[in-house]
């Protein structure tokens, strides 16, 4: 897959891609419905194949910094979900401000048909672009047939969650979701463990005192789950670009808390106890993917050590029990 990052000077020489532009936070099951309309006309016209146009940062913290929402899938992720659902190339928006300001028309000319060159765009329906967010789907499909580019839209179905709701996925609900511990309607809208990152550093020793050694996650910027006990993986690896990538799942289970049992006020810990029994490897500085599956129970403060490592226990048979049971693509 080409990642493009310097629109001025490294753009494919073909023209006539199959273009899909947007911040793809997430990559949910909307955004692969997309993706997939899209390898299908690029396959059907036999084209040069489909080209992603994403932002980093999110727009919102170039144009209103301080309503920007946290990322859901960092850039290095995003990138190998990318190139998991078919794109073929990337290009990477880093100095958005003058693009995003754009009125639409001037948008679709200088930089949609100027630089990119489409012979079609797949968008959801509720697409919006340009200054203001003024122009639309309508607009574009009208601007194109004079511009030379087909423009195909992706109806968002509705889909049922686990505490009754009907609603159309968005990046903004998978936020919710995480924001709440509800990893299982994460999973429900992309189809996926929810992924954290991060490099392992030293600890207190708390775990390893109780018999369940930890490894504890320095994560970088993104989203991270409510405060809790979790069912996941891991994969260690070596560096950021290369995290969940190569590395093979080690089940675990992870807890999101405050070490509110022996301490008062602590800053939140992130950490995993690999299940695999005579595991080894020293995770000190690497770098760990965290797969979370699914939220076993709240946290919550225990009156001894020794009612702690019971229900540590319990949270480490019923991690693996999740597991058994977890299916993906």
């Amino acid at each position: 897959m080409i990642v493009i990052n310097e629109f001025e000077k490294a753009l494919p020489s073909e023209k006539g891609w199959v273009v899909s532009i947007g911040n793809f936070d997430g990559l949910h099951k909307g955004h692969q419905a997309i993706l997939k309309e899209a390898c299908r006309l690029a396959s059907q016209r036999n084209t040069p194949g489909v080209m992603a146009i994403t932002f980093e940062p999110h727009p919102t913290k170039i144009l209103r910094p301080s309503k920007a929402p946290v990322c859901i899938t960092p850039i290095e992720h995003k990138l190998y979900l990318f190139e998991k659902a078919g794109v073929d190339a990337v290009g990477v928006v880093h100095d958005s401000y003058e693009l995003l300001n754009m009125p639409p028309e001037k948008f679709i000319d200088e930089f949609l048909v100027g630089k990119l060159r489409p012979a079609a765009v797949v968008e959801g329906e509720d697409f919006e672009f340009g200054y203001g967010r003024s122009g639309n789907v309508d607009m574009l499909r009208e601007v194109g047939k004079d511009r030379g580019f087909d423009v195909f839209t992706v109806e968002l179905e509705k889909m049922s969650f686990s505490r009754g709701e009907s609603e159309k996925i968005a990046s903004s609900l998978i936020r919710h979701f995480i924001e709440k511990g509800r990893i299982s309607d994460v999973t429900a809208a992309t189809g996926r463990p929810y992924r954290l990152i991060g490099t392992v550093s030293r600890g207190r020793g708390i775990g390893k005192s109780l018999g369940f050694p930890t490894a504890n996650l320095e994560p970088v910027s993104q989203m991270i789950p409510a405060e809790g006990v979790y069912a996941g993986w891991v994969q260690v690896s070596q560096s950021l670009e290369d995290a969940g990538r190569q590395g093979r799942l080690i089940e675990a289970v992870f807890s999101l808390g405050r070490a509110k049992t022996f301490i008062t006020g602590h800053p939140l810990l992130i950490e995993a106890h690999i299940l695999e029994e005579n595991f080894s490897e020293n995770l000190y500085d690497k770098w760990l993917a965290m797969d979370f599956v699914d939220q076993i129970r709240k946290q919550r403060r225990f009156e001894s050590a020794d009612e702690l490592k019971a229900q540590i226990a319990k949270d480490c048979a019923e991690s693996r029990r999740i597991l058994a049971n977890a299916r993906f693509n």
